[in-house]
């Protein structure tokens, strides 16, 4: 059964490479889009429910152009709706913002106005260099904010940090908000680790199963929630409860989802 989580089909046209596969009116090979604004949710249907998020500069393939909404699969490998405005031709990213957040400012100096605010992951095209500032195809952004695409981090819990105390949100994946599997995503993918957006689908790929004491790094598995550790006894995780990023002990973690009726770990993974 395929999932429609990552199938780029939707009854009237679906991927060329689908054809024979999934019922569809048309089978197209798409076309490149960027995403053109902060973050655009990506939606699983037109005006309906929020699947993931995507962020300025995330590349997606364009099926379907109708209505305002766009049906796309982002470089994920998701697939849903992103509103049309919402998209601007593709543009050779550079840069990404390797901070909580940051600024884009209409000139090249801390006291002009913000154009947009940027969250971590946000990707640019850097135009020029100034002092103190780069000039992006969204406006002039401190150097000490951006770092270039092939630089990517090397600890997926010093990305997980950044994200302490950034308020959840379900199918959220930026600094703006998250969830428990965006913010696996978001720490895995800064660091070059491909990495899938919900939690179902990274325990499936991620990592190699931990035997024994947790250690630092490794990711533990529930139904329906992630959790990364920094320490043998301490998760960081994006949780409904305090409705932030937080870290908790692993045990009482274990024990609230427990008594939540969602069971015991379904795996712990180590990268």
């Amino acid at each position: 059964m395929t999932d429609r989580r990552q199938t780029p089909a939707n009854g009237r046209v679906a991927a060329m490479h689908l054809a024979g596969k999934v019922k569809a009116d048309a089978y197209v090979s798409g076309w490149p889009m960027m995403v053109n604004r902060a973050v655009a949710d990506l939606r699983r249907s037109p005006d309906g429910a929020r699947e993931r998020q995507l962020l300025l500069g995330a590349e997606v393939t364009v099926f379907e152009d109708l209505n305002g909404w766009s049906f796309v699969q982002a470089a994920n490998g998701y697939v849903g709706y992103v509103l049309s405005k919402h998209l601007t031709d593709p543009q050779d990213i550079t840069h990404f913002v390797g901070t909580m957040a940051t600024h884009a400012y209409t000139g090249d100096d801390f006291k002009s106005e913000p154009a947009m605010g940027l969250p971590f992951g946000a990707r640019v095209s850097v135009i020029d260099e100034r002092r103190d500032f780069l000039e992006t195809s969204v406006g002039f952004v401190s150097k000490k904010h951006l770092r270039p695409v092939d630089r990517a981090f090397k600890d997926p819990i010093n990305v997980a940090q950044l994200h302490f105390g950034v308020p959840y949100l379900w199918g959220g994946d930026s600094t703006r908000g998250i969830d428990c599997s965006g913010l696996i995503s978001a720490s895995l993918t800064a660091c070059g680790i491909p990495c899938p957006g919900d939690s179902d689908l990274q325990c499936d790929v991620i990592g190699t199963d931990v035997q024994g004491e947790l250690q630092r790094g490794d990711i533990v598995f529930w139904q329906g929630h992630v959790g990364m550790m920094v320490d043998p006894e301490t998760m960081l995780h994006a949780s409904a409860t305090p409705m932030a990023t937080v870290y908790e002990p692993v045990a009482k973690v274990m024990a609230r989802v427990e008594a939540q009726g969602h069971g015991g770990p379904l795996a712990r993974r180590r990268l």
